[in-house]
């Protein structure tokens, strides 16, 4: 009777707002009941010396959507950009400009945009643009002349177009245009392939692809929309087209001129290297039989002229996906003058060197940046601006300021960063939070074993949205404090299958801190890096900027022997997948960290964990039940649908996302409705490696999918094509069910236009 009052008592009290919450049954379990500070951290700065420049935003208010080129109005202070999807804008280059207009839509997909010098009499402009509904046509590109309508606010005329010249479409168009010193008009085009020069264009300069051409559109031959200027290299030369001026080129990404006439070119390589040129007439720069000075596909029959080697090579160490920049000319910046500025779409480094006609000299890192470079421009006050494509805006290289405590005290130990209080042991600091993930990146059959660090008592920004994501600049994701250093440390099995036989190989740290004076897209800068263990496992040292490649002799259950070749990443490769759109950190979020860990003996939800600890600045949104979360891809008891895509999710989606550095428009978000990702019945924009018919996934036909079949190669082709040198034999064969259950539908023939130079 009275059990029965106190239930109606209680019942009376919560409906009158009294009680909110009443503990009737245990409450769920938490991992760690107290939280203890972290003081003793010596991660500070970089090992590095500093950049002598950082970047600013130039024109704070303009924005741009997926910008692809940027050049000047002759006789004007207007700026012109190209978005990919074929909108032109101008605005003003003066210091506080709010607005942009609209200066014409082309319609299609635009790679290059150039006035004519004697624009102010004539009107032209002239636009390199592709076929944005197809790829490989052979004539899905090209050159167009239009004329712009007087009057202000200046427009161009879309039904004024003139076509000067078409070319095939594939994987990599080109497109920059520029005009030379000597009054003609030069053109830029990739090898319309989608890998590996597959139409074997190259070394063939009976056409156009692969080349830089050169027109002259003032004064056209009988028939044609432009003439040929009677010193083009090959004129009257059989096998040759008289329009080139240079071939051998795998994808000219941003050419300009200099002094003395210089034609500079970065040509985006393929596998191991990037390039910088000096165009000399009728050269010959080795795609696809060499690429740089490297050969690759040597077998290839070579074209009628000598090879000549670049300018400057980087291997993809630094650089991942050139843009070419120009000579420096501005006043604003006096150590750079005379320099030949460029930088990285793929890392964000701008780099810089000097060239005195016979050898370069001072070749240097100018600024490493979070920056999409996709275009450099030169103002009407020849200054240098950056143009980002995820972000959408002009940046422009200012000094850096002086910060004291760069490099001298960075550990060079891992005992020396204050994370370990026994660095043998792998004891973790007070403070140090361990973790796991619900689905794990494949590394190569690595153990991993993790820990968030945060400064003291400080607290992370809970952010709960994956898909759809904000605007361009915002993805989503947590936000974590200064000071913030993640680790996660590799190990790997001597013997498979024996855990016994584990090896630390690295401890890789991701360092959260902001350097007074940046300006970086997001709301955050991260600097990854490697410690190497020693034979002892005793301990583990600070690896150099370039990353290394070791090989490790394993024994096999059948008791044989393996050679295994482990990467360890240079600081270059981390900023890949650790990128802006992947928001940086990729198994610290909602997703992967909703599940149980395993704290010492107590299991518990790790998400309610850290809320429970206050990690958070505020609770979370709604109990972690009722949260989002990826699945163990490795459990077999699992729907096989939601196995495989936790598996590309994790392992696919921090580049194939919007804005990431993926150059295939699809995505790959675990979260992200299958029909809207953009992968069934999809044409690949890099070929089909001679499959029956094939597309990113045919449902039902994992035969013709390229997907699995570019997760099972090794070598060219190979995805992921950094962070694993062997294949994931279970993986591949969990994408190949998951694409024979999925219901068979009808091909439409889909393909995808790329978002980046690649």
């Amino acid at each position: 009777m009275g059990g029965k009052v106190l239930l109606v008592a209680i019942v009376a009290a919560v409906l009158a707002g009294i009680i909110l919450w009443l503990p009737l049954s245990d409450p769920a379990p938490v991992g760690i009941e107290h939280r203890e500070a972290w003081t003793t951290s010596r991660v500070h700065g970089t090992p590095d010396p500093p950049d002598p420049f950082t970047t600013e935003v130039a024109f704070p208010e303009i924005r741009f959507d997926q910008p692809l080129e940027v050049t000047t109005v002759p006789g004007t202070n207007l700026i012109a950009v190209a978005e990919r999807f074929g909108r032109i804008y101008v605005f003003e280059n003066r210091p506080g400009v709010t607005e942009k207009h609209l200066f014409m839509d082309v319609g299609k997909p635009v790679y290059g945009l150039e006035f004519h010098p004697d624009f102010q009499e004539n009107r032209y402009f002239y636009v390199s643009q592709v076929d944005h509904h197809t790829k490989e046509l052979p004539e899905g590109s090209q050159l167009s002349r239009y004329r712009a309508n007087p009057g202000h606010p200046l427009t161009g005329d879309r039904d004024s177009e003139t076509v000067l010249l078409v070319w095939p479409s594939g994987g990599h168009n080109g497109g920059c245009i520029r005009f030379g010193p000597d009054g003609y008009l030069y053109l830029g085009t990739g090898d319309a392939s989608g890998i590996a020069d597959s139409l074997v264009t190259g070394q063939n300069p009976d056409d156009f692809p692969g080349s830089i051409l050169r027109i002259d559109v003032n004064r056209p031959d009988p028939g044609k929309n432009y003439g040929i200027p009677p010193d083009n290299p090959y004129v009257g030369r059989e096998g040759f087209r008289p329009e080139v001026w240079a071939y051998g080129l795998r994808q000219p990404w941003k050419f300009s001129f200099g002094p003395a006439r210089r034609l500079w070119v970065g040509e985006i390589g393929q596998d191991l290297w990037e390039m910088i040129h000096i165009i000399e007439k009728g050269g010959n720069y080795g795609w696809s039989v060499m690429e740089a000075t490297h050969p690759f596909r040597p077998e290839r029959p070579l074209g009628p002229t000598p090879i000549l080697p670049p300018l400057v090579e980087h291997s993809h160490t630094d650089f991942r996906s050139i843009t070419g920049g120009y000579v420096y000319r501005g006043t604003r910046l006096e150590s750079l003058a005379d320099s030949y500025v460029y930088g990285d779409h793929d890392t964000g480094k701008i780099w810089s060197l000097d060239y005195d006609g016979t050898r370069v000299e001072n070749l240097r890192q100018l600024a490493d940046t979070l920056l999409r470079i996709v275009a450099i421009g030169q103002d009407q006050n020849n200054e240098l601006l950056f143009l980002d494509f995820v972000g959408g805006q002009f940046h422009r290289l200012v000094p850096r300021p002086e910060s004291p405590g760069q490099t001298a005290d960075f550990p060079r130990l891992l005992s020396e960063t204050g994370l370990f209080t026994s660095t043998g042991e792998m004891t973790p600091a007070p403070g140090l939070i361990p973790y796991s993930v619900n689905a794990a990146l494949w590394s190569d059959h690595a153990a991993k074993e993790r820990y968030i660090a945060l400064p003291d008592l400080s607290q992370i920004e809970y952010d709960s949205v994956i898909y759809p994501q904000p605007a361009p600049g915002v993805p989503p994701g947590w936000k974590f404090p200064d000071g913030t250093v993640l680790v996660k440390t590799f190990s790997l099995e001597m013997e498979r299958g024996n855990p016994d036989s584990l090896r630390r190989l690295e401890t890789r740290l991701l360092h959260h801190e902001r350097i007074p004076g940046t300006d970086e897209v997001g709301a955050q800068v991260w600097k990854g890096y490697v410690y190497l263990w020693n034979e002892e496992q005793t301990d583990a040292e600070l690896l150099d900027s370039a990353g290394l490649d070791r090989a490790f002799t394993i024994r096999e259950a059948d008791g044989g022997t393996s050679e295994q070749t482990w990467r360890f990443p240079s600081r270059a490769e981390c900023t890949l997948c650790h990128t802006t759109a992947a928001k940086y950190i990729l198994g610290i979020n909602t997703l992967q960290m909703n599940k149980d860990h395993d704290y010492g003996g107590v299991v518990a939800n790790q998400l309610r964990t850290l809320d429970h600890l206050g990690v958070f600045t505020q609770p979370l949104p709604a109990p972690p039940e009722k949260l989002g979360r990826l699945v163990d891809y490795g459990n077999p008891d699992l729907e096989t649908d939601l196995r495989a895509r936790a598996y590309l999710h994790a392992n696919c989606s921090h580049c194939h996302v919007k804005w990431g550095g993926g150059n295939a428009d699809f995505q790959l978000i675990g979260s992200m409705p299958l029909e809207q990702t953009g992968i069934v019945d999809t044409v690949a924009a890099h070929g089909g490696f001679e499959l029956d018919q094939p597309r990113l996934v045919v449902p039902g036909h994992p035969d013709r999918s390229i997907i699995p079949h570019r997760m099972a190669m090794l070598g060219l082709g190979r995805m992921p094509h950094i962070a694993s040198n062997v294949v994931d034999e279970e993986g591949v064969r969990l994408v190949r069910e998951w694409i024979r259950s999925l219901p068979v539908q009808q091909t439409r023939n889909r393909s995808k236009d790329g978002n980046g130079p690649g």
